[in-house]
């Protein structure tokens, strides 16, 4: 049988409204653009750490930390990169940009 005790009855109702506040505050968080903005920023942060590190593996160069006191030229001492690699792959990705925004232009006008 259901309880019909007032002070039960207020008990709950505000256990349930404490709970739903909650609720409302987690969605409104995660919702809000300023966390948005910061799981973007940080999810691009990884994604480019990832690619970095796989045009390394690429050119062969083993990545190692660099401190903010280094010496620029000295970085690359030990290893240098071989960047026709990197040159060649960087001018196909523009003659296929250039390509395709071409071949929009050129199909929009028909």
């Amino acid at each position: 049988m259901a309880e019909t005790d007032p002070d039960e009855l207020e008990r709950r109702i505000a256990q349930t409204r404490a709970e739903l506040a909650r609720t409302v505050d987690a969605i409104a968080d995660r919702v809000s653009p300023k966390r948005v903005a910061e799981r973007t920023v940080a999810d691009v942060k990884d994604r480019a750490g990832h690619f970095v590190a796989s045009v390394g593996d690429a050119l062969g160069v083993t990545p190692r930390p660099v401190e903010y006191g280094d010496d620029a030229q000295q970085v690359w001492d030990e290893e240098r990169p071989d960047l026709g690699a990197v040159l060649i792959g960087v001018g196909a990705v523009l003659v296929v940009g250039a390509a395709i925004v071409l071949w929009r232009r050129r199909r929009r006008r028909v």
